[in-house]
């Protein structure tokens, strides 16, 4: 005898129920009571599981953002900040890329409602905040680790959207994953929190020459930079 497939939970129906609407009637046509009624609930059920009809659109973030915020909490002493910041944000990418067509018809139900944009822009600070928080306290012994904590983060978000959008424009297709690694790659090297500024690797730079030299306003640039070269030819 034949196992009979799971049935979904109520939760995973509002959100079928819902975007089978919204792609049959638009999101703004379609009102929290033709999700319920469409799920076979009642309103409660509903407001059980999303605080609005907003929230249906994006029934997975809160978990993702949880996992995250716990999966950096559990950082050693001896992890990379830097890797495990790209970790996480991988974390965001490996949950999208676990239902491509519904990644796919959210990325363009967002495109279509201007009020969806802005909620997925509070949402995408959440996590920009959660890597931001967490770089704050592995960098707190830096004078500039408040602002290195700011901007990796800010990279770390615009690395993983860059490659997250590229996917969702494609359809789906590729592997989304291997997109994302490109893309964070290029952010650890750039700014791997061990990397000191420029000029200060390696052995002290040498004090640069510094020349000055006088000329009348009315003097050719070319004489003017002649005589620098001609300075600087002497050292």
């Amino acid at each position: 005898m034949s196992a009979h497939p799971a049935k979904p939970s109520m939760r995973d129906s509002l959100v079928a129920a819902a975007f089978q609407l919204f792609l049959e009637r638009g999101y703004e046509q379609t009102t929290i009571d033709d999700i319920v009624r469409t799920a076979g609930v009642g309103r409660r059920s509903f407001f059980r599981y999303f605080p609005s009809k907003e929230d249906v659109v994006f029934p997975d973030h809160e978990q993702c953002l949880a996992d995250m915020t716990e999966f950096l909490a559990a950082s050693a002493d001896t992890d990379d900040p830097l890797v495990r910041v790209c970790d996480a944000a991988r974390l965001v990418m490996r949950m999208y890329a676990e239902n491509p067509t519904f990644s796919v018809q959210r990325y363009r139900l967002t495109r279509e409602v201007t009020g969806l944009r802005t909620y997925e822009l509070s949402v995408v600070w959440r996590y920009e905040k959660t890597l931001g928080d967490y770089l704050r306290t592995r960098f707190a012994d830096r004078r500039d680790g408040t602002l290195r904590a700011n901007v990796v983060a800010a990279a770390v978000v615009a690395a993983h959207n860059h490659a997250l959008r590229h996917w969702l424009r494609s359809g789906g297709e590729g592997d989304p994953l291997a997109e994302v690694d490109r893309a964070l790659e290029f952010v650890r090297g750039t700014w791997h929190p061990d990397a000191a500024p420029a000029g200060a690797a390696g052995e002290p730079d040498e004090p640069d020459d510094v020349v000055v030299v006088i000329a009348k306003r009315s003097t050719p640039m070319w004489r003017v930079v002649r005589e620098v070269e001609a300075s600087l030819g002497d050292g």
